[in-house]
């Protein structure tokens, strides 16, 4: 193996302080940005996928299995999967959005957020929880529609 020379370990150097330049790392940081997002959406492609495929499967086993007390227990289990796919299609958005405008929106995150809490409320199990974690659920709903009402008229201001 030959001996690095004096200019090849310069050069070297030069091309790392090269890469550690403000806007070359901040280039490269935005690539693996869109890059690690672009992942992230192909992997909620598949898990909405997936979800609608288990919805159907659990509806239809639901229903031949039980249709005299179909709208029992099973109609909360199917609520909140319903839900679920409902959030992981907001997260996409959101990816998607990021993916669009390179900034985070902060409306569409409240939003999925409220969606995730209201899932909570909707499929609250009064036999195991407390009224405890209703009251903290309700607090959070609260906060999070001021937030969005703050983000909301502050958007509408700026535009």
């Amino acid at each position: 193996m030959a001996p690095i020379k004096k200019t090849q370990l310069n050069k070297l150097f030069t091309d790392i302080a090269m890469w550690f330049r403000d806007d070359n790392f901040m280039s490269g940081i935005h690539w693996m940005e869109g890059f690690f997002s672009k992942i992230l959406s192909l992997v909620m492609i598949f898990i909405i996928i997936v979800s609608v495929g288990d919805l159907i499967l659990v509806v239809a086993k639901d229903f031949l299995d039980t249709p005299d007390i179909f709208l029992d227990k099973t109609l909360f289990k199917i609520f909140g999967l319903f839900l679920d796919i409902l959030i992981a299609l907001e997260v996409l958005e959101n990816i998607t959005a990021y993916l669009r405008k390179h900034v985070v929106q902060v409306e569409l995150v409240i939003v999925t957020s409220l969606v995730a809490v209201a899932r909570k409320i909707i499929i609250f199990d009064f036999s195991k929880l407390k009224g405890l974690d209703l009251i903290g659920l309700g607090l959070a709903i609260f906060a999070l529609s001021i937030s969005y009402w703050i983000v909301r008229n502050l958007n509408r201001k700026i535009d």
